[in-house]
């Protein structure tokens, strides 16, 4: 899978957002359902629009813990996020989307002002390093179709990064990424596409310079 999913909304019609109304209408899952399926759905949901709502308030007081008082940030922390392993390490100014779609395997550590957005699953494997000021992007907008973007419907792309990596600071993972196990990826670097096991990545967008 690449960094640039197909776009649900591509399909030629008469009228899209009419179609996807229907579609949506037919479908017995939540709206939050769809979303985390990585299918068109719409973010003023009340359902999701409170668990937004929810998220950025418990973001807003976890930076407000002392990281010194480790057992109250580390009880919100694993409140906001859908699965915290052992000796997990998040340093001050992390955001979410959501939080409950966010995995982390035993050993993370993120670093200042993570930002994680998570209308679709994003897992980091374990002991994995990820730098400063990092964004882990899950959520997409239809490309090719303005009218139904306008109207507020969107979707999204899992990403998935695999056990000790090692992420320098200010990279952006885009979409529907997969990183493999021990991959480096440069500073500043916008990972657009999958990357193999043990490889350094750098550039914008990322490419594999050498074996790791």
């Amino acid at each position: 899978m690449t960094g640039t999913p197909r776009d649900p909304a591509a399909d030629p019609a008469a009228d899209p957002a009419a179609a996807v109304r229907a579609e949506v209408d037919a479908d017995p899952r939540t709206m939050w359902q769809r979303m985390t399926a990585g299918e068109l759905y719409h973010a003023d949901d009340p359902a999701i629009a409170a668990a937004g709502l929810a998220a950025r308030s418990a973001c807003w007081r976890l930076g407000q813990t002392d990281p010194a008082d480790e057992a109250s940030y580390d009880a919100q922390l694993r409140d906001l996020l859908g699965t915290v392993g052992e000796d997990v390490i998040v340093w001050p100014g992390l955001r979410v989307d959501y939080g409950t779609n966010i995995h982390l395997a035993d050993g993370v550590f993120l670093n200042v002002d993570a930002t994680i957005l998570d209308v679709c699953p994003v897992h980091i494997g374990k002991d994995t390093r990820i730098g400063p000021g990092v964004q882990l992007l899950t959520p997409l907008h239809p490309l090719t179709d303005h009218a139904l973007r306008a109207t507020g419907w969107e979707y999204g792309a899992p990403v998935t990064i695999g056990e000790n990596c090692w992420f320098g600071g200010n990279v952006t993972v885009c979409p529907g990424v997969t990183v493999g196990d021990n991959v480096v990826v440069g500073a500043g670097s916008v990972v657009t596409r999958d990357l193999p096991d043990n490889v350094l990545a750098v550039g914008t967008p990322a490419r594999v310079v050498r074996q790791l």
